[in-house]
């Protein structure tokens, strides 16, 4: 098995909003550019929201957010337990990554940055071999979060492929 993902050369984008998304705002963003032919993977980053109470007299008390609520993409119910702050992505060419930008101007009311870069490793790192093995899957390379429990589903499959 190769320590990348692949040989092919995908184009990687980021999404950063001026501020913080709403969750009803991501679910509205994820789920139109989902539906889109030609993303590879994609993840949300932003800063995590808490759980429960670290400390004080309610400490392990469930903390009763509004962003903490579970949005449905694709067809299938994620908790969300980050604030979206960005939305990374890989993508097949340029005229998917065009079509990203055209959703993006058409759901997000507030101004955003639009960019082209590196932004997911796509080589094996010490994070992905400590929570996934050395067999793992190469699709999952770099979206492993690193203060993630191992008992946490930190990555959903959105398209899962159909061919064996």
């Amino acid at each position: 098995m190769s320590d990348t993902f692949s040989d092919a050369n995908y184009v990687q984008l980021e999404i950063f909003p001026s501020r913080l998304l709403k969750p009803e705002t991501a679910q509205n963003l994820l789920r139109e550019i989902t539906d889109l032919e030609g993303i590879i993977r994609l993840f949300v980053h932003g800063p995590r929201l808490a759980q429960t109470v670290p400390y004080g007299p309610a400490t392990g008390m469930p903390v009763n957010h509004p962003g903490n609520t579970v949005v449905e993409v694709a067809g299938q119910a994620i908790e969300l337990a980050v604030y979206v702050g960005s939305i990374r992505m890989e993508v097949v060419d340029v005229d998917v990554k065009e079509q990203v930008r055209e959703v993006c101007e058409n759901v997000l009311s507030i101004p955003f940055e639009f960019r082209e870069g590196n932004f997911i490793p796509t080589r094996r790192t010490v994070s992905d071999y400590a929570k996934r093995g050395p067999n793992a899957d190469p699709m999952l390379i770099g979206m492993t979060d690193p203060k993630g429990k191992l008992k946490d589903q930190p990555v959903c499959i959105l398209k899962p492929d159909d061919t064996e």
